[in-house]
């Protein structure tokens, strides 16, 4: 057994171990930590498998970014467990199924193939496999990746309406009318007098007296 191998099957545990932990844990930041444990543990066996631009895409993308953006939220809005289990026994039964679901799909494609899948293939000496992502994506699939761009402006956009439309400290701006705003409704020339410093008096001369003490 190579190195490779135990190295794959010890990452292989981490990650079911932490994934299993993010369903489980009583805290929402410690679901969180371990969901960045498994990401970061998906990114290195997709290092082991030579997909280094995947790997790092997930290491900074998402567990320097979204991840961390996840835990400072939980810790400010400070959840409470309380409040989460609310409508735990409503969802209960629909989460069994949809898991159980996936659970058997997995299952049934690893049955399938189990045994008929070969080594991996040895890539090239020169080949890039970031430089073919990136003609694939921008060649082969351009169309494919520009529908996935406008959706997800779309979906910020549709995310910003819909938490702005309620909230009452929002002050919404009207560029119609901004646009035909004139300037004597902005700025208000008042006339007034000006006023000087009155002059500061002199200091009073030294007596004759003084002078010849």
């Amino acid at each position: 057994m190579s190195f490779d191998t135990v190295l794959f099957y010890l990452l292989s545990i981490v990650l079911v171990v932490s994934a299993f932990r993010v369903i489980t844990a009583t805290s929402p930041v410690t679901g969180v930590l371990s969901l960045i444990l498994t990401f970061f543990t998906a990114s290195m066996m997709w290092m082991l498998i030579q997909a280094e631009f995947l790997a790092l895409v997930l290491v900074i993308v998402y567990v320097g970014a979204v991840l961390v953006l996840f835990l400072f939220v939980v810790m400010m809005l400070n959840l409470r467990l309380e409040t989460l289990k609310e409508g735990l026994k409503i969802y209960l039964p629909l989460g069994l199924v949809i898991g159980l679901v996936m659970v058997a799909e997995m299952a049934l494609v690893v049955i399938r193939s189990w045994g008929h899948v070969g080594g991996a293939p040895v890539p090239a000496q020169d080949f890039d496999n970031t430089r073919a992502l990136g003609v694939a994506m921008y060649t082969h699939f351009a169309y494919a990746v520009e529908i996935g761009g406008v959706i997800l402006l779309l979906g910020m956009i549709t995310a910003i309406a819909l938490t702005m439309r309620k909230r009452a400290d929002y002050k919404r701006t009207n560029p119609d009318k901004q646009t035909r705003v004139k300037s004597y409704d902005r700025v208000r020339l008042v006339s007034m007098p000006t006023e000087t410093e009155p002059a500061a008096p002199e200091p009073a001369a030294p007596s004759a007296e003084g002078a010849q003490s």
